[in-house]
């Protein structure tokens, strides 16, 4: 999973601010690849310890400035906010993510993750009491007939031996708590007292610093002697899929409306599948593609309307 929730009140809009979105809806789409690669020599828990160390480095000089500067510091009554944002944002929705992509495709695990705007929607409605067209419930549910469409697909075979039941459940369970995570940051963020880059990197920091537990308590000290491909793999994913993307992003969200903006997290899944097709052989059978298409179709509506 990611920080594409976290919005701030946008300006007019601008032909870079659509270029950044752009790029970092993209990029997002590089993450399954980059995991898929690393998995031939890491397991999912050192994954994604890797992932977010090198992501907390990217963030360490916001970091470090918003903790020296007393009007940005964490407050006290602040710290639960963050602490549960980092455990469900991180270690929670990350290891059951990549854990589901271990056990499915590359595609289908990037049509999976297509719904997340649409379920963002709906968890707005729900817990952020924000208004929702009937329309909007009907994309909802849309989606989730795209979804089941796409692990219908697996659990039938069609998506070729690497495409499985389980893995595209985990996955999409992950969105959940993605959805969790977005919400709570907001919820920091209406404080006040952080802006968009200062509550991510606090969050992806604490959460960092979970998973090295997490990680070291279970499965011990990570391998260091990898090979260059897995070494670009896990810096990629932390540098560019995590850090830059949340820099472009955040930075054109600064420019363009929100209700614009949301449009181009459909490059996620297009990106990603494209990637699994072309670089990996995956295979999409009928019911995937006619799932993928429902799911990207209602987040484009959703992001639209």
């Amino acid at each position: 999973m990611n920080t594409k929730g976290e919005a701030i009140p946008a300006a007019p809009a601008s032909g870079r601010a659509f270029i950044a979105l752009a790029a970092a809806g993209s990029i997002w789409g590089t993450g399954f690849l980059f995991g898929k690669w690393a998995f031939s020599e890491l397991s999912v828990g050192q994954l994604v310890l890797y992932r977010f160390l090198f992501a907390s480095i990217g963030f360490a000089p916001i970091t470090l400035h918003a903790l020296r500067n007393p009007a940005t510091r964490i407050a006290r009554q602040d710290w639960n906010l963050i602490l549960i944002a980092a455990l469900v944002g991180v270690p929670v929705q990350f290891l059951i993510q990549f854990g589901g992509l271990a056990r499915t495709t590359v595609s289908h695990a990037s049509l999976m993750v297509g719904a997340l705007p649409v379920l963002l929607a709906a968890g707005s409605a729900l817990f952020a009491h924000e208004h929702v067209t009937p329309g909007r419930w009907v994309a909802l549910f849309a989606s989730m007939i795209g979804a089941g469409l796409i692990a219908f697909g697996a659990s039938s075979g069609e998506g070729g031996a690497h495409a499985s039941l389980a893995g595209d459940l985990l996955v999409a369970v992950s969105l959940l708590a993605g959805v969790a995570w977005i919400l709570i940051t907001q919820a920091l963020m209406k404080t006040g007292r952080y802006s968009p880059l200062n509550a991510s990197a606090y969050v992806i920091t604490a959460g960092t610093l979970m998973l090295v537990v997490w990680v070291l308590a279970t499965e011990g000290i990570p391998p260091i002697h990898l090979s260059a491909r897995t070494w670009a793999s896990v810096v990629a994913l932390g540098l560019f899929a995590t850090t830059l993307t949340t820099w472009l992003w955040n930075w054109g969200l600064a420019h363009v409306p929100a209700s614009r903006a949301g449009v181009f997290l459909n490059l996620e899944p297009v990106v990603g599948t494209l990637l699994g097709v072309i670089l990996l052989h995956d295979v999409l059978g009928s019911y995937s593609i006619l799932g993928g298409l429902l799911v990207i179709g209602t987040a484009i509506y959703v992001a639209v309307k």
